[in-house]
């Protein structure tokens, strides 16, 4: 059905949105593993000193192979809930379980590139004027699936909000991967004429 065919685009285009994030964030210059492990502290500075809070918010205190275990765990969670939700769409009342593990896995799909590169980056990078529209759309379409479906009970509107939810999270994932927006656009422009 076109539900499942939407599941199947979204977990592919994630795929290669959030390997290529892991690459680029943990890609080191002379390709060794001893040095991967020293690429956080050298991106920060050898006299960087954090303190209280930002030490917190600062995904390169932890070492690299928990920031690449949590991004895995994020985004398989990610995946899992969002193939759960398309299969619970087809239960009695179904469409309230689709929007909430469908968001639900969004969430946690964003939420892994935080270990990656951490929250405070994650943030200004998301709001950086090539992905401030869509990071704008793309939240706005979280919040709007979800009181569809629970508060509103607008079943054909929570199904429409998943669908602008996934072409938003598309559209802002591909703007991370270079000169792929530009080719969704030829690829569009070339089909329509």
């Amino acid at each position: 059905t076109a539900t499942r065919g939407v599941a199947n685009i979204h977990i592919h285009t994630f795929s290669v949105f959030f390997l290529y994030q892991a690459v680029s964030q943990l890609a080191c210059s002379d390709g060794q593993a001893s040095s991967c492990a020293e690429w956080p502290r050298r991106e920060r500075g050898a006299g960087s000193d954090f303190t209280g809070g930002h030490k917190v918010l600062d995904a390169s205190t932890l070492s690299y192979s928990t920031r690449v275990k949590w991004f895995v765990i994020c985004f398989a969670s990610g995946i899992l809930c969002s193939i759960l939700g398309t299969a619970l769409l087809f239960l009695p009342n179904g469409i309230k379980l689709f929007a909430a593990f469908y968001t639900l896995g969004n969430i946690a799909a964003l939420a892994s590139t935080c270990f990656l590169m951490g929250p405070l980056k994650q943030l200004k990078r998301m709001f950086e004027k090539t992905r401030l529209i869509a990071t704008i759309v793309m939240l706005l379409c979280l919040v709007l699936t979800l009181c569809a479906a629970f508060w509103w009970h607008k079943k054909v509107l929570a199904l429409i909000f998943c669908i602008l939810q996934f072409l938003a999270m598309t559209w802002y994932s591909i703007s991370y991967i270079p000169f792929a927006r530009d080719a969704v656009m030829k690829c569009f422009t070339t089909c329509l004429s």
